[in-house]
C-alpha cells in the first residue's frame, strides 16, 4: 500500500487555507486595483515601481534614497536599478546632499511632473470608478483599516525590536 503522492500535514500542523492568507490577500486586493492602473502606465512606459517613484517625487522638491526606499516599499538594491532608467529618460534627477556628500537625493524634473500631469486624470478616472464600484463609505473604511493595521504592526515591530537587538 502506497502513501498519497503529498502527504497531509496533521490537523495541528497544517497551515490557514491558503486563499485566507492575509499577505496574499493584500497581495490579491493590489492586483485587481493594478490592473485599472497598468493600461495607461504603459502607455507612458511606466512600470508600476517606477510609477511609485514619479509619484513620490512629485510630493517633494527633493528626497534622500533612503526615505525614497522607504517611502516607496522598493528595496534599495532595486532602486538602484530603476533610477538610472528614470534619468536617463530625463524624469529624475540625482545630487549629492548639500550636507552630507554621503547621502544622494533624487528629485523629479521638469519633463517628469509633465509625466505624472498627464497620467493623473486617468487615475482619478481609476480612483472614482473604484470608489463607485466599492462604495465612498467602503472606501474610506478601507483606508482606515489599513491606516491601522499598518500602525499596529509598525508599533509591535518597534516594541519587538529592542528584545530582538538584546537577544543577538
Amino acid at each position: 500500500m502506497t502513501g498519497p503522492k503529498h502527504p497531509v500535514a496533521p490537523p495541528a500542523a497544517r497551515l490557514r487555507p491558503f486563499t485566507r492568507s492575509l499577505p496574499m490577500q493584500l497581495v490579491r486586493a493590489r492586483e485587481a486595483l493594478m490592473q485599472r492602473f497598468r493600461p495607461h502606465l504603459h502607455e507612458y512606459g511606466l512600470t508600476d515601481q517606477q510609477w511609485r517613484i514619479l509619484r513620490a517625487l512629485a510630493e517633494t522638491k527633493a528626497i534622500e534614497i533612503g526615505e525614497l526606499s522607504e517611502r516607496c516599499c522598493i528595496h534599495p538594491a532595486s532602486l538602484s536599478r530603476i533610477l538610472p532608467k528614470l534619468e536617463a529618460a530625463g524624469l529624475s534627477s540625482r545630487r549629492l546632499h548639500a550636507g552630507d556628500k554621503r547621502k544622494t537625493m533624487i528629485s523629479l524634473t521638469v519633463p517628469g511632473r509633465r509625466v505624472v500631469e498627464s497620467v493623473r486624470p486617468r487615475s482619478d478616472e481609476v480612483y472614482a470608478a473604484v470608489s463607485r464600484t466599492l462604495g465612498m463609505k467602503r472606501m474610506r473604511e478601507t483606508y482606515r483599516i489599513l491606516d491601522e493595521l499598518i500602525a499596529a504592526l509598525t508599533e509591535a515591530e518597534k516594541k519587538a525590536s529592542p528584545r530582538k537587538r538584546s537577544r543577538s
